[in-house]
């Protein structure tokens, strides 16, 4: 996969010299300030090696330069003895990490960011636990999923295995180890697909035990339960769509009845989060075969629609608002296959979200970037592939008054994502035998 690499623009700033470990005494806040404010010059505009002059082309090789001191400077406290200091390193990188595609630079230093991680979770409190997981699902994007990414993958599975599962660690550690597991198998699964079958099993044993009894009773959550059952369950779909027809098949059997009784969860993200995925698992099926229909599909039909109405006083007005907007999407899609359209813009571009399956994906790496999203899709690689937008556009002055039109670029979007898609479908045929 072909690498980009962007340059960075920013000022020198007074008082700051190149390598500030151990010179400028600045502060941790004062650190992660600047980087991301370089970070934030960088994204804006468009390039400076087009317009400018050659003094223009030193300062944003100066200003790059600067730059990587910088990370360089918060990559080496995440091994400092001060956890607040490995806190504001992790928090700044994750910031840099999101807004930036930096593949050269950590490339270079990829196992040193890894093995640092790695002490992080082994070590830290909860919320650095939590930090250190999003950091190495941005890692593995960054990287681009391939040989690399999975080098990583192996080296710190076993420590967000042990901690998702982990029930005296922290809830919101073992929800990012979940997001983080989902995320990095996604995209740096091994083609024997062992990788795949390992996650889908384990994220299955933490959101299962909300599922209801053989009384058919939904059990008592614990505190943070449904916010864990919430990030597992979405992991778990995210990767559900890489399956072959035939671990499909037993997928649907196997999880649709039990999360229909989940729609009755006392928790509304969780109920959203479960008839989300009830809305893809049944497009995932429509897909293998045109005549699939959802067993006792009247009762499920009652059950959305009364969601979709849900007037209970009792809820939060915004809770019910959510809460009916998403049920009446996933009833009109499980009644008429009818999907309400989203248009993702970044730049001169944009990402069409058509199905549930393109909803899923776009949502899982929205959690993980947050507003580094846009960017990401427009000079990622591995997301522009994902998405089926092609090679990164170079804007020229001449490009914008010969754009395509939204509709030709929203036929474009669908069928190279389609393609995509069945090329992934294919390859993942020939695993059948490893699910």
């Amino acid at each position: 996969m072909p690498r980009i690499k962007k340059g960075k623009r920013g000022s020198n700033r007074s008082g700051v010299k190149n390598g500030v470990k151990g010179e400028s005494g600045a502060s941790d806040d004062e650190l992660n300030s600047d980087v991301v404010s370089h970070y934030s010059s960088a994204s804006e505009g468009t390039s400076v090696v087009e317009e400018g002059t050659g003094g223009e082309q030193v300062d944003e090789q100066t200003a790059q330069e600067e730059t990587e001191d910088k990370l360089k400077q918060c990559i080496d406290n995440l091994m400092d003895k001060s956890a607040k200091t490995r806190l504001a390193g992790l928090v700044s990188l994750r910031q840099a990490f999101s807004s930036r595609v930096l593949y050269d630079f950590l490339s270079e230093r990829r196992l040193t960011i890894s093995d640092c991680l790695e002490r992080c979770l082994k070590k830290g409190s909860g919320e650095e636990q939590a930090a250190a997981a999003t950091l190495f699902a941005l890692l593995c994007i960054q990287l681009g999923g391939g040989d690399e990414a999975e080098e990583g993958v192996k080296m710190l599975r076993p420590v967000l295995t042990s901690l998702l599962i982990d029930n005296s660690a922290s809830i919101a550690a073992r929800q990012s180890c979940a997001r983080a597991l989902g995320m990095c198998c996604y995209v740096s699964a091994a083609e024997d697909g062992e990788d795949l079958v390992k996650s889908l099993a384990l994220l299955e044993s933490v959101f299962m035990s909300s599922y209801p009894n053989r009384e058919g009773t939904l059990p008592t959550p614990k505190p943070g339960g449904p916010g864990l059952h919430c990030a597992a369950l979405q992991a778990w779909a995210l990767l559900v769509t890489l399956c072959p027809p035939s671990k499909l098949t037993v997928l649907l059997d196997q999880h649709l009845p039990k999360l229909q009784a989940c729609l009755q969860s006392n928790d509304v993200n969780y109920r959203i989060a479960v008839g989300e995925t009830i809305a893809l698992l049944v497009e995932l099926g429509r897909d293998v075969d045109e005549q699939f229909e959802v067993e006792d599909s009247e009762s499920l039909c009652h059950c959305l629609k009364s969601l979709a109405t849900d007037g209970n006083k009792h809820r939060a007005k915004n809770d019910r608002r959510k809460q009916r907007s998403i049920f009446r999407e996933v009833l009109h899609y499980i009644e008429n296959e009818d999907f309400t359209e989203e248009t993702i813009k970044f730049g001169v571009e944009s990402v069409y979200i058509d199905s549930w399956m393109r909803r899923r994906i776009y949502d899982a790496f929205k959690e993980i970037m947050e507003s580094g999203v846009r960017h990401h899709l427009q000079f990622n690689s591995l997301l522009r592939d994902i998405f089926g937008l092609g090679p990164p556009i170079i804007l020229d002055t001449t490009v914008k008054g010969n754009k395509i039109s939204r509709f030709e670029k929203h036929l474009f979007n669908s069928a190279a994502f389609k393609a995509r898609t069945k090329l992934r479908s294919k390859v993942r045929d020939k695993r059948a035998d490893v699910m």
